[in-house]
């Protein structure tokens, strides 16, 4: 025997990653499930290229930069005669390559795209989520921007403003939805304050009406857009996508929280731009930089405490109407944030998986096999892929209720399955009311304990910081993920915003009408009476008692209407392409939340097997490949 050295013995195999819109079978499965054919089949060929491209190296080595170089502010926001000066933002070369290649591929753009309707935002989604994990967190800013774009589109096209602002909100939406690195814009989101955290109702931000002059200087002048009639001041304490271009934020009026949009750069013309002495260019609107957050994760993400003193904006909508329109961007930034940790999640199994094709274990007596080949460590692969697969019916469903939102007219019909699921237009703003919050709430949190098992499932490398091998880095997309479940509300919140949508005096019997049609149609068809018992009793709880006496158990009125809607949703598939794989699912599922079996799950059911379970992991078409036969 030859004692090992740094250099000679044993070496792992290293794992090879697959195109995860190609080899993830759950992705796979909602595609088929939520788009019809002429959409699947127009879209394909682009998904699995972006599905190709995600993996590349040249997209691993600028994260990989965005994670060492971190976002710094330059000087001491004074120059060398003390006199006060704007501090500067530099953030890494590899941030802005992938913001630029998230702009060109349309991560934003699409969802504002003609020709999808009301399956836009699958598309849309799916893609992001192929991405995400190669994105360094600009799927952050990339969220608000979408949100952003939605809330000054619904103005563009329904409110009664001013040629003038007309003209603003035309520029920024144009800006935000291109596919232009170079004029494309991104922006923030600014509610949380010092004083109540996810609670915005006691901003100390206040925003004063005073219309500047009609020789003031132009926000940009060689478009001839005007700063706001609004001056702004406060202190925002958290504010991610700080390097952005503009931001919808809240304010206090004398007529209540009241919403802002506000680009981040305006023109001074006395601003001195180079050491010879020339004036004339842009600085930060009225804001300064306090400092930048130290953050678990999310590194290459510059979020900051600001100040603002005389920031410039323009109201959006009506005095004292600010909560409406952010809820707008909430529903989006919601959404998206399950989008991003089920993308995660998706990444972390594609490594599981490929891990498990190389890696060797002792199997007694002396004997080795691969991790593909153990029954125990598939059978924990195939509980994990159950539990992803039932969350992303849910989003994905969330997703669909959006774009039927968005596309009230569309004539598209949609595929057998989903049909029995699509909710008459009348019920689609309600039932995204609910579900968009309890989406967020459970996805985000369920998320976490799958993506620490694909990390646990490598081993002691799972848990290493693996910057020399980047796409192996399952460390860095968890404690990313964690920050999804506390931003944009964390559980107790979004527990409380459900329960209060559900018990609305003017909405909520028909958020509870429309959860028990798509519950009632979903099972029609269904042998189980056990989910139907389950609404039954959850529907007779949310009727008979106050929102006060509701809201002390809100954190489990979420979690069961989830798993009660997962599970409709797993019967939906079933039926949608039957097969032994996806009915022992199913059943599984069913039994882990005491849902019974049902006559579609159990019919012809195999027994539990090695065989059985690699087929869940690998998908039925790709166990040859994982097992090399």
């Amino acid at each position: 025997m030859e004692p090992a050295s740094a250099n000679t013995g044993f070496f792992q195999l290293l794992p090879t990653l697959k195109n995860q819109f190609i080899y993830d079978p759950s992705i796979k499965r909602v595609f088929k499930l939520f788009l019809p054919a002429d959409i699947a089949r127009t879209v394909t060929p682009e998904i699995s290229s972006l599905g190709d491209e995600a993996l590349q190296q040249r997209i691993f080595d600028w994260v990989t930069d965005a994670e060492k170089n971190q976002p710094y502010i330059t000087g001491g926001g004074r120059n060398a005669f003390g006199q006060p000066v704007s501090t500067k933002l530099v953030v890494a070369e590899g941030w802005r390559k992938l913001q630029g290649f998230s702009v060109e591929k349309g991560f934003v753009s699409q969802g504002y795209e003609a020709g999808l309707d009301q399956y836009t935002r699958i598309v849309q989604y799916l893609r992001e989520l192929i991405f995400e994990s190669s994105s360094a967190n600009v799927g952050c800013p990339g969220a608000m921007t979408d949100g952003a774009a939605r809330v000054l589109q619904h103005h563009l096209r329904n409110s009664k403003i001013s040629p003038e602002q007309q003209k603003v909100f035309r520029n920024a939406f144009d800006c935000l939805v291109s596919r232009d690195p170079t004029g494309a814009w991104t922006s923030g989101q600014w509610m949380t304050e010092r004083v109540g955290g996810s609670d915005v109702s006691r901003s100390e931000t206040i925003a004063t009406y005073s219309p500047l002059p009609n020789d003031a200087p132009l926000c940009d002048p060689p478009k001839n857009i005007p700063l706001g009639p609004w001056s702004i001041d406060g202190f925002k304490w958290f504010s991610s996508a700080t390097d952005s271009n503009m931001t919808i934020l809240l304010a206090q009026t004398p007529k209540g929280l009241s919403a802002f949009y506000a680009p981040m750069r305006r023109y001074n013309p006395s601003l001195v731009v180079s050491a010879t002495g020339i004036t004339g260019g842009t600085e930060l609107n009225g804001v300064s930089i306090s400092r930048l957050k130290n953050k678990m994760g999310t590194k290459p993400l510059p979020t900051a405490e600001l100040q603002l003193r005389g920031m410039r904006g323009w109201l959006i909508g009506e005095e004292g109407q600010g909560i409406k329109e952010i809820s707008t961007i909430l529903t989006i930034t919601r959404i998206r944030s399950a989008i991003s940790a089920l993308g995660h999640v998706s990444r972390g199994l594609t490594i599981a998986r490929a891990f498990a094709e190389v890696r060797e274990v002792g199997a007694g007596r002396g004997k080795r096999m691969r991790l593909v080949d153990s029954a125990l460590h598939m059978r924990t692969l195939a509980d994990m892929t159950v539990e992803y697969h039932a969350m992303m019916l849910l989003t994905f469903y969330s997703s669909y209720l959006l774009g039927m939102e968005e596309h009230p007219t569309s004539a598209r019909t949609p595929t057998p399955s989903v049909a029995t699921i699509t909710p008459p237009s009348e019920h689609v703003t309600p039932l995204l009311r609910v579900i968009t919050p309890l989406l967020k709430a459970y996805v985000t949190k369920q998320a976490i304990s799958l993506i620490y098992g694909c990390m646990e499932s490598l081993g002691g490398v799972g848990y290493l910081e693996n910057s020399e091998s980047e796409y192996m880095n399952i460390a860095r997309l968890f404690r990313d993920a964690c920050v999804l479940n506390i931003w944009e509300g964390t559980t107790d919140v979004l527990a409380t915003d459900l329960i209060r949508a559900l018990k609305h005096p003017k909405g909520g019997s028909d958020s509870i009408k429309a959860a028990n049609s798509i519950i009632i149609n979903g099972q029609r068809d269904s042998k189980n009476s056990s989910i139907t018992r389950q609404w039954e009793v959850l529907k007779a709880q949310l009727e008979a008692n106050t929102l006060e006496d509701l809201l002390q158990d809100a954190r489990g009125i979420l979690w069961k209407l989830a798993e009660i809607l997962m599970a409709v949703l797993f019967s939906v598939d079933v039926k949608s392409g039957d097969g032994p794989v996806v009915r022992e699912m199913c059943r599984r599922y069913f039994a882990s939340r005491s849902m019974g079996t049902s006559q579609d799950t159990t019919s012809d059911r195999p027994q539990p097997s090695l065989e059985l379970n690699r087929a869940i992991v690998f998908g039925v078409e790709h166990i040859a490949v994982a097992l090399k036969l």
